[in-house]
């Protein structure tokens, strides 16, 4: 299981869906977050969006009625991304909001819109900053090629500045819940920075992208191929993070966006592997955030808000239910297994190919058995299964699964026993082999 927060970080275990919000100059063009440096762009010609950045349709409580929609429960926004333009009233650096068309401070009222809502604040500060004269471009990814005119590479006095930033940032907009560093290139290990967060900031969660291991693993994209991503159950907290788009975290004008299948497929095993999940979602120049953008939040939301009370309490029980079967290409492929008391939830969250769902390792008959996504009853049976052999011993079987219809959904079946299976109260390391 999940090592347990023992202070004020435990919101970040309870709180498991978020909304992951890129947002900055880069929006005018319309391309990429990393535009200027995707595109090699001299400082001189990139800084210059800053006088075009006029946000007029910023509106947080908006982007928090967005989030609760699509049954998120806190927001990680970019306050600096690697172009270095910061969308607070640093004191650090005259490349923020203050110095825009807008003027107003964008991360002051997006605290106070979620102080007034009870939701959770946390904060993407990338290390990389393509805009400080003393910051060492060396042409490692995400910089510049090279220190442009007048750039005066100091890596100490750079770190001077991004201290004193997070400092600011911890400081100045009240309880924030978290910093997701991002884009570490300088090589430096600086634990005592994310001591000072947590000095400052008790609630605060930190990912492992920073100058030290952090609190939680951070898997991008498609982590479904990383190294680090565990068949049944995440050992330490984890956050998965992806964006409704292909292309892009920040706003692009014409972005492919991601089928709702396959992102609620994301979500859904995430969260029952018992870790966290990140989905980004990147506002126009405008501050407004996309029409097709919030179709799919919302369309998420209806399907979460049906089947989330399987991650509410749960705990990941996939290895007790013979992962033989639960890895087999040609049946079942993809089902995750979570547990609240006497309650299992079955997760086929891969792409199912047949309407039953097969648990080789219970030969137990459950009280009954629920589709969440519709509420129907399912029928299940303790039958002798060809698909089984050789074992040749009954198992559940549960049948009737809308594949057709809930083909571009991820189905979450509910099991109730009077008396739950033995299996489920064994080592889960008994029943591998």
């Amino acid at each position: 299981m999940i090592n347990k927060f023992n202070d004020g970080r435990r919101w970040f275990l309870k709180k498991r869906l978020g909304l992951f919000i890129h947002w900055g100059l880069y929006a005018l063009h319309g391309w990429h977050e990393q535009e200027q440096y995707r595109r090699r762009m001299r400082r001189t010609q990139y800084e210059k969006l800053i006088e075009n950045f006029n946000p007029v349709h910023f509106n947080p409580e908006k982007w928090l009625d967005l989030a609760e929609a699509a049954g998120m429960e806190y927001i990680v926004f970019t306050a600096k991304h690697i172009d270095g333009f910061c969308l607070w009233h640093t004191g650090q650096t005259d490349y923020c909001i203050k110095n825009t068309p807008y003027r107003e401070d964008i991360l002051a009222q997006l605290a106070s819109a979620c102080r007034r809502r009870n939701f959770p604040l946390c904060l993407y500060y990338s290390i990389v900053d393509n805009h400080h004269h003393n910051y060492p471009n060396k042409n490692r990814t995400h910089e510049l090629t090279k220190p442009e005119d007048n750039d005066q590479p100091n890596q100490e006095r750079y770190l001077e500045f991004l201290y004193a930033q997070i400092r600011e940032l911890c400081t100045g907009y009240g309880e924030i819940h978290g910093i997701w560093w991002d884009a570490n290139r300088l090589g430096s290990a600086l634990p005592e920075l994310n001591n000072e967060i947590h000095r400052l900031q008790p609630k605060a969660v930190i990912n492992d992208r920073g100058f030290s291991s952090g609190d939680f693993l951070t898997l991008e994209r498609e982590y479904s191929n990383h190294s680090q991503m565990p068949a049944y159950v995440f050992e330490q907290p984890v956050e998965g993070c992806q964006s409704i788009g292909k292309e892009s975290w920040g706003y692009k004008i014409d972005e492919d966006y991601y089928r709702i299948g396959y992102l609620t497929s994301s979500i859904d095993e995430f969260l029952a592997k018992g870790g966290n999940y990140l989905l980004n979602a990147g506002p126009a120049a405008d501050g407004s955030i996309p029409a097709e953008a919030r179709r799919i939040l919302k369309a998420i939301g209806r399907w979460y808000r049906k089947i989330c009370e399987s991650f509410i309490d749960t705990e990941p029980v996939s290895l007790r239910i013979d992962p033989l079967l639960l890895q087999r290409k040609d049946n079942n492929l993809g089902a995750l297994l979570t547990r609240r008391k006497n309650i299992l939830y079955a997760h086929l969250h891969s792409s199912w190919q047949v309407s039953s769902l097969v648990l080789r390792s219970i030969n137990i008959r459950p009280l009954r058995a629920v589709l969440l996504n519709t509420g129907r009853k399912l029928e299940c049976n303790v039958d002798d299964i060809p698909s089984v052999f050789p074992d040749s011993r009954p198992c559940l079987r549960i049948r009737g699964l809308p594949v057709d219809t809930l083909a571009n959904s991820t189905m979450v079946i509910k099991l109730v026993f009077k008396n739950f299976p033995e299996i489920l109260e064994t080592n889960p390391a008994d029943n591998i082999g």
